[in-house]
């Protein structure tokens, strides 16, 4: 039985990956802060949590087991909010910079990191893994922490770590709380009256879990995987999702000035209110681009299969109602896909 220490374990891809890991049969050690939620975990009684975090080295020096099959790096800031730049600077680069450590000092016979197609910064078309990065010199946050976390990643490389790079593209999916699940509320309250006007590659995140086991066990050292698949507007995938709620909804793709006075709004009003802001200059900034990906190298080398947005986006719906995340559904909608 493969051992498995996973970063993030609490988090969206990590609870995903964790139950696809059980589900192979490797022996799973679930890192996760003191405060996190690890009701998500109570469900496989076989794996076994630890508490550490990833901006304190010395706890991740106490936890890793010598000689670990894989280190899953998973753990990240997807904040797209100028409050949480501090705090994700700190998790995405000096994080993944004590985790390269700690992993290299016990010896790791693995580590795989999850990036993000954002690290290659803004290119306006599609990607390959053979595209430039642009990313550390980005002026929207999140991705100029990706970049140099990978640039991290990079430097245990030329040290000896045996890692490989997942780059997935927009993940949809169960589990989720904090990314593209949050879009469906908006939608079904009628507060997405506008998109941004760009687009992106999508991709399941049950898929990307097993792209992510795939690349312990046969991926290439070294390299990059982008996992893409599903491609469409961001305009788009509200009108989805409003099909998939059984409600009319249009949104409109307007002038970026007018969605960064929005967005600026949005920032100020938000705590007041004592929520989050519906939309961030970032998150504009962020959608205005378009962001596809070819996933070739990943299908061939970690047999990666992309799923329909329609299947994603509906397991997504499903949790959501499930959870009681989302409203109840009109009898049109509750038929399924």
């Amino acid at each position: 039985m493969k051992t498995a220490f996973v970063t993030g374990s609490t988090g969206f891809v990590g609870i995903n990956l964790i139950d696809e890991l059980v589900a192979q049969n490797w022996r799973v050690i679930a890192l996760h802060r003191v405060d996190s939620d690890v009701l998500p975990l109570a469900r496989h009684a076989g794996v076994e949590r630890v508490v550490g975090d990833v901006t304190d080295v010395k706890s991740l020096l106490k936890v890793l087991p010598p000689e670990v099959d894989c280190v899953f790096h998973v753990a990240g800031n997807t904040s797209l909010w100028n409050r949480r730049h501090v705090e994700q600077l700190k998790v995405n680069v000096r994080g993944t910079r004590n985790m390269v450590r700690a992993a290299l000092e016990a010896r790791a016979r693995r580590f795989v990191h999850t990036s993000s197609i954002v690290a290659y910064g803004l290119h306006g078309g599609q990607i390959t893994e053979d595209t430039p990065t642009r990313g550390s010199t980005s002026q929207i946050n999140y991705i100029r922490s990706k970049a140099l976390a990978e640039r991290e990643v990079r430097k245990g490389i030329s040290d000896g770590l045996p890692a490989v790079i997942i780059n997935p593209s927009n993940m949809i999916g169960p589990h989720d709380t904090e990314s593209w699940s949050r879009l469906f509320g908006l939608v079904q309250r009628g507060r997405v009256p506008a998109m941004p006007s760009g687009g992106g590659s999508f991709c399941h995140v049950r898929a990307v879990a097993r792209a992510h086991i795939a690349a312990a066990e046969r991926g290439r050292l070294g390299a990059n995987y982008l996992l893409g698949g599903a491609q469409a507007t961001y305009a788009g995938l509200a009108l989805e999702i409003a099909r998939l709620l059984g409600i009319r909804r249009r949104p409109l793709q307007l002038p970026v000035k007018l969605l960064q006075g929005y967005a600026v709004l949005e920032e100020w009003a938000a705590p007041l209110l004592g929520r989050r802001p519906d939309i961030t200059r970032d998150a504009v900034a962020l959608m205005s681009e378009n962001f596809y990906c070819s996933s070739e190298r990943a299908v061939r080398e970690l047999g990666y299969a992309p799923e329909t947005l329609e299947c994603m986006l509906g397991d997504c719906r499903d949790w959501l109602l499930r959870e009681e995340l989302l409203r109840p559904l009109p009898k049109s909608a509750q038929t399924g896909r």
